[in-house]
């Protein structure tokens, strides 16, 4: 029976053993990269949201009539209710302080899915890191196992 690497074993059992760490290294640090790509992506979503409707809202703004405010309600979304004025509605909407009070809430979403995405971006970090630690627990096994031969 050939000894470990370390023993003096074979070439052969050495290469099986540096293999099992290549690919180990490789793993590792792949999902170090994907953490680390998805939580790039995922963190900006927010403020993309929010400077997206930040946009619309001066949009909406400088728009001289109520024709021209309603060609812009499908980039409005949830907010065209509360900023446009319906035809034929009996009450018309106090535009700047809807603007103003639409900007506000913005910003408050704006934090509010910042905090979720932040929770869920720690979520996935910790999963990942129980799962490379189990990834690495059944490498050193098969390098145990390779070596007891």
């Amino acid at each position: 029976m050939a000894g470990t690497h370390m023993q003096g074993g074979t070439a052969g059992s050495a290469a099986k053993s540096s293999g099992a760490w290549t690919a180990f290294l490789i793993v590792a640090f792949g999902v170090v990269g994907l953490i680390g790509a998805f939580a790039t992506i995922a963190a900006q979503i927010p403020m993309e949201r929010m400077l997206a409707r930040d946009h619309t809202l001066s949009l909406l703004a400088a728009a001289p009539n109520d024709a021209a405010r309603a060609a812009l309600r499908d980039l409005m979304g949830d907010s065209a209710d509360r900023l446009i004025t319906p035809a034929g509605a009996a009450k018309a909407v106090d535009f700047p302080a809807a603007i103003a009070a639409e900007r506000t809430r913005t910003l408050h979403d704006l934090g509010v899915e910042g905090a979720d995405i932040g929770l869920r971006l720690r979520i996935v970090i910790a999963v990942f890191t129980a799962a490379g630690a189990l990834f690495g627990a059944m490498v050193l096994g098969i390098v145990r196992r390779s070596a007891g031969r």
